[in-house]
């Protein structure tokens, strides 16, 4: 290997290594100013348990919001409403936790879990 490519093949591990970082990194959703739920004060919520979670799991939500829901929803997927469902089982914390959040901080984690559900591979 000549040393051109050696160190074409450190660039490129490293890109990997930023890479798979910025994908963790991007889980991570940081408040704009601090959030108290059950007297714990968050400054941030940690969303990578997604990669964790099942087919069932999405199942589960959809059933949760079938029966609260009043009519057909097509695409549950993309309401506010299954994203917060979606990330109280990624984080095992109550949903509470999510419906209380600040109306940005919510949109934050709808974001990050339709980004999440519908990201390229």
């Amino acid at each position: 290997m000549s040393e051109k490519e050696k160190d074409l093949a450190v660039v490129d591990t490293t890109a990997k290594d930023q890479e798979e970082t910025a994908e963790e990194v991007e889980m991570l959703i940081k408040f704009k100013k601090p959030y108290t739920f059950d007297k714990v004060e968050y400054t941030e919520i940690d969303l990578s348990g997604l990669d964790d979670l099942q087919a069932s799991d999405m199942i589960a939500v959809n059933k949760i919001m079938a029966r609260s829901a009043a009519g057909i929803d097509v695409m549950p997927e993309v309401s506010l409403e299954y994203a917060c469902n979606l990330a109280a089982k990624a984080t095992k914390m109550p949903v509470e936790f999510f419906l209380q959040l600040p109306p940005k901080e919510a949109m934050k984690v709808k974001n990050r879990v339709m980004a999440f559900l519908f990201g390229s591979e």
